[in-house]
């Protein structure tokens, strides 16, 4: 097959980068001896030809090749082309079921895998366990008899030993009852035994737990989490000695591992949880180093708790984006051979959020110290995703921050931080760790070279400073006068308005680096401009009209709107900047316009001076900052209301919530009834509207009670909503809310 590859006419198709020519030498590559030619032609082939899981034309005409390379013993890495075959399918498979399949290739690869089913029932009866492992899904996604297929799912179980292999077997049997509903009632029944059975490895039978509620969730009933909990506190802890022969800083329970200096064998290990251990932590796609859409492999998970070692930074790469990056690839780490499977059962569990707490609970409680480190994570997406009281949750998240686990810790910070609006529970644990480090580290450990305790310092401070609490000024100061991760701390440091006299002028310098160099826009700039604003110390307003001056000298339109809109956040203390602000009003650019006449209303209220400006602006682009600007003004702008009236009729919600929150500002009570069916139909049509819309109805007083009924349904509802449905937008539609219908009765 491999000779035949010539006879296509491969730059007649494109993958996601253009002409497929490449595609011959890549699957030539992949029959090298040499691994390392060979793991680059796979890399190189995921992403391009299965970029992102897509599947291309190009990709349905590789796939003849590609079981040719699966079926020749001789491949070197038969498992990893299995492991493609299988990918391919599954999106092939599940893009015809689900959605249309365009003019891509899934259809075509489709047709190809289910044609050749039976090359999967023979790689999952393969010699070698790695090609089994990557097969065993092929049976539950494409042999369309459901009751073979659950045969051989049942067959390989009772001929597979060890967990490693036989939880593929499980997930496959939900994969085939999730695709045929025949095999429904064959695999829950078959799920049940498995769950029941003492004889199997716990792991394995938390597996069939969780896999039968996802087959069945009208089945699920409250035994389903103790029975989970149960079988998780069964798994067993190998412990082993780390490296240094102390650990690995999170503790020296190791689930299913013995792997480096121990105590136990693999081998041993293996018996108990049935999971051959890993050496590092890999991601949950199972994807290798620059291998960008590979699947994951459930069984490949990190043991042991270690932070991974930072890249070194990319010269011109922003720090914020280098960091960003580490966060994604951390996201995606797997610690546990369980974690794939309470992920699972926290997706079947939604919104259950007491039983998802109890759960998780159990988890941040573990012995196994990759279960207690990813159930972080969990325990974030449910306080993100969910409303209710935190509480307990988060008190047990601040028990993980300790001193001698800064990989964990820096997770749990981050974690507190990202739910700030709530995290008041977590605030004694947070300082208490902050000055723990200090005191061990000296008092610029937010500076330390040591990557694992800055970052755990970083973020603990971080979360701390989003607390308005003053016991992260300290860490903050030195942040900003060393310059490392100066950044940081200036995303909080508005948060401590009272060390305002502090902190702006530190601020105000690493604003005047922009102003000698504004070529080399930082993309920090925004949020120093946002932070001085927000701290509102008048001694900050030359600096920031000077760096109007430098953006606009450089034609940095976006900077200098931000500049201007930070201007406008003084008020009338920001005079001084005044004959900078008027000098930019006539430029081309909206943005900077708009910006300027809200910082000469904030300034100096004088409606005959912006209302000109404003109107020039209603057509274009940034006509809902344009709106909100005249909203400000109130009744002066009553000149306008025509033309916002006609803004009540355009098709996109955002645009007629903005023009119906400037009506009812202008033009008062009057302008209720139409204001009134805008924001609540905009609100039913797009729940991000909700917390423009419900800021709009608390100022209409008696005139929205016609709006009670949707803000009760708004906080009935469990998940939470408002703008993106961030937790500090959705907090503060619920108090705004609460508020409303108290006035309302």
């Amino acid at each position: 097959m491999i000779n035949e590859l010539d006879l296509i006419d491969w730059s007649s198709m494109n993958h996601a980068y253009g002409p497929a020519d490449e595609i011959p030498g890549w699957l030539r590559a992949m029959a090298s001896m040499d691994r390392s030619v060979g793991d680059g032609a796979l890399s190189d082939f995921y992403g391009a030809v299965h970029h992102q899981g897509d599947v291309y034309v190009c990709t349905t005409a590789s796939l003849p090749f590609l079981f040719a390379l699966a079926d020749d013993p001789v491949t070197p890495d038969r498992a990893s082309v299995v492991e493609l075959l299988v990918s391919i399918g599954r999106h092939a498979v599940e893009r015809c079921m689900y959605d249309y399949a365009g003019e891509m290739g899934y259809a075509g690869s489709a047709v190809v895998v289910r044609e050749r089913a039976d090359a999967f029932v023979s790689y999952a009866a393969d010699d070698d366990p790695a090609v089994r492992r990557a097969a065993v899904e092929g049976l539950g996604l494409f042999i369309d008899d459901a009751g073979r297929a659950a045969g051989l799912l049942r067959d390989r179980m009772s001929a597979e030993r060890g967990a490693r292999e036989r939880l593929p077997i499980v997930e496959a049997m939900a994969t085939l009852a999730l695709r045929l509903p025949e095999a429904t009632e064959t695999a829950t029944a078959w799920f049940d035994g498995l769950a029941g059975d003492v004889t199997t490895e716990p792991v394995v039978r938390l597996a069939a737990v969780v896999q039968r509620a996802r087959c069945a969730p009208d089945l699920i009933d409250e035994e389903l989490v103790p029975t989970a909990i149960g079988l998780l506190r069964r798994i067993p802890v190998v412990v082993k000695e780390g490296p240094e022969g102390g650990g690995n800083g999170c503790g020296t329970a190791v689930a299913g591992s013995a792997t480096g200096a121990g105590s136990v064998t693999d081998a041993e290990a293996d018996a108990h949880s049935g999971v051959e251990p890993e050496s590092e932590a890999v991601s949950e796609a199972g994807a290798a180093p620059g291998v960008g859409s590979q699947p994951r492999d459930p069984a490949r998970t990190a043991p042991e708790i270690a932070s991974p070692t930072a890249p070194q930074p990319a010269p011109g790469v922003p720090p914020q984006v280098l960091a960003a990056f580490e966060d994604l690839d951390r996201s995606q780490l797997v610690h546990s051979p369980a974690t794939p499977l309470l992920r699972a059962l926290h997706e079947v569990l939604d919104s259950r959020v007491p039983e998802r707490s109890a759960l998780l609970a159990e988890q941040l409680d573990s012995p196994h110290p990759g279960v207690r480190h990813d159930a972080i994570r969990m325990a974030k997406e449910v306080m993100t995703s969910w409303r209710g009281d935190h509480t307990a949750l988060l008190t047990r998240l601040a028990d993980r921050l300790v001193t001698n686990d800064p990989y964990t810790a820096a997770e749990v910070a981050e974690a507190l931080r990202s739910v700030a609006p709530i995290a008041e529970p977590a605030r004694e644990p947070l300082a208490e760790f902050v000055e723990v480090q200090r005191t061990a580290h000296g008092p610029e450990v937010w500076a330390m070279p040591d990557p694992s305790v800055r970052r755990a310092h970083q973020q603990a401070v971080m979360a701390l400073a989003r607390l308005g609490d003053p016991r992260a000024l300290p860490s903050l100061l030195v942040a900003l006068d060393t310059g490392v991760d100066a950044w940081r701390a200036v995303q909080v440091a508005a948060s401590l308005s009272a060390a305002a006299g502090q902190l702006v002028p530190r601020l105000c310098r690493e604003l005047e680096r922009f102003e000698r160099s504004p070529e080399q826009s930082d993309m920090g700039v925004s949020a120093l401009l946002s932070a001085l604003g927000r701290l509102g110390d008048a001694s900050a307003v030359p600096v920031i009209a000077e760096t109007v001056t430098a953006a606009m000298r450089s034609v940095q339109w976006p900077t200098a709107a931000t500049a201007l809109n930070a201007l406008a956040a003084f008020g009338p203390t920001g005079a001084p900047a005044l004959g900078v602000i008027r000098g930019v009003t006539g430029t081309h650019d909206p943005a900077v316009r708009v910006a300027a006449a809200g910082a000469l209303w904030a300034i100096e209220g004088r409606p005959e001076e912006v209302l000109p400006l404003l109107e020039d602006l209603l057509d274009s682009h940034c006509k809902h900052e344009a709106v909100d600007v005249l909203g400000r003004i109130g009744p002066a702008a009553s000149r306008v209301v025509p033309r916002l009236r006609r803004m009540l009729t355009a098709g996109y919600e955002w645009t007629r919530v903005h023009a119906a929150t400037a009506l009812w500002d202008i033009g008062g009570p009057d302008e209720a009834p139409q204001v009134l069916e805008i924001l609540l139909d905009a609100w039913r049509t797009n729940e991000f509207t909700a917390n423009n819309v419900i800021a709009c109805l608390d100022r209409m007083g008696p005139a929205a009670a016609p709006a009670v009924p949707l803000v009760r349904s708004e906080l009935a509802r469990p998940r939470r909503g408002g703008r993106f449905h961030g937790v500090e937008n959705d907090e503060e539609l619920q108090r705004v809310s609460r508020a409303f219908l108290l006035r309302h009765g």
